[in-house]
């Protein structure tokens, strides 16, 4: 039986921050967009990252205005909960006795949506403490707080037991850190032969240096954006071993062309993913590694 002390996010000492990572708290502290919110409220799977796959762009035809917002919010929701979907497919084979680590867990989906698949623990961490509670309280109405549990600590110095973990993963949130101080903390958390998967935007170094594009998005969101190839060195780096690399790019295509045309949910940074994607300086990669 679960009680509510049990259900409630729980806080680490957090390390001295940066005066950057304590601007991206405060971002996510007050942060409060439809693109996000209302998607989730659909079926309280609240994904902070972007979708993959072919749309259904006959959503757009909808003559009676509500009805066409409802159907692209679904749309655009079913696409986030497909990348949700690849992502937690590459964390296998797990058991439901085995935990694993969501690192920048957001409003807590992804978390969610491993323990529905495997069965299994999850601990999500966030630097924001008001994403940190609203994850937790959905758990508590899921009936699953158990275990899923969150976290309001900073990814890089987590706190949690060294070797605990079956998996880990980062679904677009490397951009906030270094990734040295990254993966070594999954390598520590994770336990040999235990599985790392980050899906992540970064700049395409053949292309050059990171593009305009690139810098607009970095500005939009308030983070860095990490060339290509920083993250295979700093796997390396950190007994991470690549097993499984896919370029998600043109799979990431339909959702940012319909996103653009939704009307109600639009930020502004659509026509930016677009052109980046399409003039090679920007890619979308899922990269799986096995720790050593």
């Amino acid at each position: 039986m679960t009680t509510a002390h049990d259900a409630r996010p729980t806080t680490a000492p957090v390390p001295t921050q940066s005066t950057y990572q304590n601007r991206v708290a405060d971002y996510w502290n007050t942060e409060e967009n439809p693109v996000n919110l209302e998607l989730g409220r659909i079926d309280d799977l609240y994904h902070h990252h972007y979708g993959i796959g072919e749309a259904d762009r006959s959503v757009l035809d909808e003559a009676d205005s509500a009805l066409r917002r409802e159907l692209v919010t679904a749309e655009l929701h079913r696409l986030e909960h497909a990348q949700a979907e690849l992502l937690a497919a590459r964390l296998g084979p797990l058991a439901p006795s085995d935990r694993v680590f969501d690192a920048g867990c957001g409003r807590g989906g992804g978390s969610v949506v491993a323990h529905l698949r495997y069965g299994c623990h999850a601990d999500g961490v966030t630097i924001s403490a008001k994403q940190a509670e609203f994850a937790g309280e959905q758990a508590r109405k899921r009936g699953i707080a158990d275990k899923v549990r969150y976290h309001h600590r900073n990814m890089l110095d987590t706190g949690l037991p060294t070797g605990a973990y079956a998996a880990s993963w980062n679904n677009e949130s490397t951009m906030y850190v270094e990734l040295d101080l990254l993966f070594a903390e999954h390598a520590r958390l994770l336990r040999r032969g235990g599985r790392y998967v980050v899906i992540t935007g970064c700049y395409n170094d053949t292309y050059g240096q990171a593009s305009r594009e690139v810098s607009l998005i970095n500005a939009h969101y308030i983070c860095d954006i990490h060339p290509r190839s920083a993250y295979f060195r700093a796997l390396a780096r950190n007994r991470l071993v690549p097993v499984h690399v896919e370029d998600l790019t043109e799979a990431a295509l339909p959702y940012w062309e319909l996103r653009s045309r939704a009307e109600h949910l639009v930020t502004g940074i659509e026509e930016t993913f677009l052109s980046a994607y399409r003039n090679g300086s920007f890619q979308y990669l899922l990269i799986a590694a096995d720790r050593v």
